[in-house]
């Protein structure tokens, strides 16, 4: 789920971080520029790890901003296709249900393709339910899920030129899981607890 990336990139120090640790300047500046941020193709970088090599900085002509060319690992997340992750359900609607991790939030469940035979969705409430021999069960919000990762789609977020974009117009997420839960084991937690499911 998780892995590292090699990436080489100048980094800029501006005159306000010269009172750090040139070190800590760098990896401050790095994280900043790289964190939570999504490389096409690679995945959301979640921190760095370590600093592999760094030039002498360059003074910029009239700005006083120090550029360093660095090379850096970053910790990046993109799980696997059959990989089997933990999250949370933020929201559910007639198209789906969208799952939610501490740091990550694009992940989408289609419905009913995705989910158990014999779900529904309750328009009342606005969750999906699985209707099993003995009972209701419920996809609600917030509540602790397993799901299985079965595709990725990525967009492309390069800047649009000025006059040509519409600033009403919504993007896509540049990084989204395609998620299923129709096997045993997946859905909410609570379900596989005998005890909970007896309870229903």
């Amino acid at each position: 789920i998780y892995f590292l990336t090699t990436i080489s990139d100048l980094i800029q120090i501006s005159p306000q971080d010269f009172e750090k640790p040139s070190v800590q300047a760098l990896k401050d500046n790095i994280n900043k520029k790289y964190s939570n941020k999504v490389i096409q193709k690679v995945g959301l970088c979640i921190c760095l790890f370590d600093l592999l090599k760094s030039s002498e900085g360059l003074i910029g002509h009239g700005t006083g901003i120090v550029n360093v060319n660095v090379e850096f690992r970053m910790v990046v997340f993109r799980p696997f296709k059959g990989e089997i992750i933990q999250g949370k359900i933020k929201h559910c609607d007639i198209t789906g249900i969208t799952v939610h991790l501490d740091f990550f939030s694009d992940i989408f469940i289609p419905a009913p393709v995705n989910l158990f035979e014999g779900v529904r969705f309750n328009n009342a409430e606005n969750v999906w339910v699985w209707d099993t021999d003995s009972a209701e069960l419920f996809f609600d919000v917030e509540e602790v899920v397993r799901f299985r990762v079965e595709s990725e789609q990525w967009e492309d977020q390069s800047p649009q030129h000025p006059l040509r974009r519409d600033e009403n117009e919504e993007r896509n997420s540049p990084y989204r899981i395609v998620g299923s839960m129709s096997q045993a084991g997946l859905g909410p937690l609570l379900w596989w607890d005998d005890s909970a499911v007896e309870e229903q």
